[in-house]
């Protein structure tokens, strides 16, 4: 069997090895590269029944005459696509060349390019297509949220929404090697305990990562979607989609990290201004609906925290193991009464003291030298003087996502879309506020244009149309 990665060629050989743990004298030898080919060579004098191997390295042995496929009965491309898009092509046809012609065939595809087709009818005889059907192709325990967010503030985006859940594992997806590294250190400046994970690595660096993963000493892992083949990791509780995935198909790989053996998971995507459209083709794709939610506010992250610090505090009561430091407790109560003859302070309130400061810490994050972004400030501008609210008839019912309408009115006009105000985004019609000098711009230009074939109407927004 071939398959793109070492990831997947471990993964597959595991599965099989289960499948077969009932067989007698069938053995299972992985190839790959990344490991002492001695001790692969020590594998396959065993004469293994099965080989599971990335071509690159199966082509290694071939040449050293320790591999030999001259009885091969079967072949398996797996994951046929992913190969040629990670430059395989020759490795393939190097290997199928040299196969019987008298074996069994399959070749597994997500999707069937022109190369894939080639490949078919060169080595393929009669072959019978099988396409599986496309129903619900996501996982029911998963719940599939997106958020619209700006490209320089996902990374705060992304850090509330760890802080405001009580995720334990979670993946985070990135379409480069540069945007995986970027993501990691600015996660690991902020406190949390994030790894990379992609091609450029050695291979000790990514069995390290992998394990630490596994083990839960590392929360996080930001990877790409070709490192991120063939891991196996049941309780992963969230996938984030930091990147929206270039094919439609990576996302059901990327989300179905989470959601395993019954578990509830969850998956958040980032959007930002077109990419709504890519999501609507995810959407129908998967047969899917993708619910629309806000960054969660420094006060959904206080509230989740004090609430995790509570269960935590309900679980030492009563396992008792409060006794230890009830003495300091009752210690400090008598300094502060001692040294101020007004204050008449209760061990209650010296606790409650205790988790203020405990919360301070914890909600303004482990490293202080990490600005926190305002973002309820930025989505909550008033503006007084100077600028005016507009009414616009465009609105959610249109398919239209308050980026765009900065972008349309940004466009026709000559507003830049830094000075448009805060932004009402309602069913039928939408609110937006400008400064005072280009209302009259506005409304003469912006009638005259049209929106999906819409006719636009704005007009400065009055109380009647606050309704």
């Amino acid at each position: 069997m071939l398959c793109p990665t070492r990831e997947l060629a471990l993964q597959i050989s595991q599965e099989m090895k289960k499948i077969c743990a009932h067989k007698k004298d069938i053995g299972i030898q992985p190839i790959y590269g990344g490991e002492s080919i001695e001790k692969q060579m020590m594998g396959l004098r065993r004469k293994p029944q099965i080989v599971v191997g990335t071509p690159g390295r199966i082509m290694d042995h071939m040449r050293r005459k320790t591999l030999k496929l001259a009885s091969l009965k079967m072949l398996v491309l797996d994951e046929a696509d992913e190969m040629l898009n990670m430059g395989f092509r020759e490795d393939i046809d190097t290997i199928l060349a040299s196969i019987p012609e008298n074996k069994q065939f399959l070749l597994f595809s997500a999707t069937l390019p022109k190369a894939i087709m080639e490949i078919a009818n060169k080595y393929q005889s009669n072959a019978i297509k099988i396409n599986t059907t496309k129903k619900q192709v996501t996982v029911k325990t998963i719940s599939q949220f997106y958020l619209d967010v700006n490209e320089n503030r996902k990374s705060e985006v992304l850090a509330r929404l760890i802080d405001a859940n009580n995720f334990k594992l979670m993946l985070v997806f990135c379409n480069t090697k540069k945007r995986v590294d970027d993501l990691c250190r600015d996660l690991m400046a902020r406190g949390y305990r994030a790894e990379a994970l992609h091609g450029d690595m050695k291979q000790i660096h990514r069995d390290s990562v992998m394990n630490k993963f596994r083990r839960g000493i590392v929360d996080i892992l930001i990877a790409t979607d070709v490192a991120a083949r063939g891991i196996d990791v049941d309780d992963v509780d969230a996938v984030f989609n930091y990147d929206l995935p270039i094919d439609d198909e990576y996302y059901v790989h990327r989300i179905g990290r989470t959601g395993r053996a019954n578990r509830k998971g969850a998956s958040y995507s980032f959007v930002c201004g077109k990419e709504i459209y890519k999501l609507r083709q995810i959407e129908k794709y998967t047969n899917s609906k993708i619910t629309k939610i806000s960054p969660p506010t420094m006060d959904d992250i206080k509230s989740n925290k004090v609430n995790s610090i509570l269960e935590e505090i309900k679980e030492e009561i009563k396992e008792n193991k409060i006794a230890t430091n009830l003495p300091f407790i009752h210690q400090l109560t008598n300094e502060l009464n001692k040294e101020n003859e007004n204050l008449d302070v209760t061990s209650t309130e010296v606790a409650a003291a205790f988790l203020n400061v405990a919360m301070k810490k914890i909600v303004t994050g482990s490293n202080p030298h990490v600005k926190i972004l305002e973002l309820e400030n930025e989505n909550k501008k008033v503006y007084t003087k100077g600028y005016q609210r507009l009414f616009i008839n465009l609105g959610n019912k249109d398919k239209l996502e308050s980026s765009q309408l900065v972008k349309f009115v940004a466009s026709n006009t000559s507003v830049s879309g830094k000075e448009i105000g805060k932004i009402d985004m309602l069913d039928k019609f939408s609110f937006l506020e400008v400064p005072s000098k280009y209302v009259d711009e506005l409304i003469a230009v912006l009638p005259k244009k049209k929106f999906k074939g819409r006719k636009v109407n704005i007009e400065v927004a009055n109380k009647k149309k606050r309704k």
